[in-house]
């Protein structure tokens, strides 16, 4: 049975810096380094939350919460425009 290897902090932090600092891909910094690139974006993503301050998660979640009451908001304009496209419809064939 094949053991998982082990990857000091430095290592992971450097690792992260190419993505996150200089661009590089996940896919492309993970190939370079001989590390898998599931492993490399596991990292990236730990290291984003945890430099994610407590306010940048209540402005995500204050934006997720208009997002939402947006797309509400469009279903139900674009449902009264399809009942008016109707009714005008309806009442230009109407005989007068």
């Amino acid at each position: 049975m094949k053991k998982r290897p082990n990857y000091s902090d430095e290592f992971k932090t450097d690792a992260v810096k190419l993505v996150v600092e200089q661009g590089y891909s996940a896919s492309e910094a993970a190939r370079n380094l001989g590390v898998s690139a599931s492993a490399l974006r596991r990292w990236v993503k730990d290291h984003r939350e945890e430099t994610m301050s407590i306010p940048e998660i209540e402005d995500l979640a204050q934006a997720q919460a208009t997002i939402k009451e947006q797309v509400k908001r469009l279903k139900r304009l674009e449902m009264e425009r399809e009942i008016l496209k109707k009714a005008a419809a309806f009442f230009a064939n109407e005989p007068v």
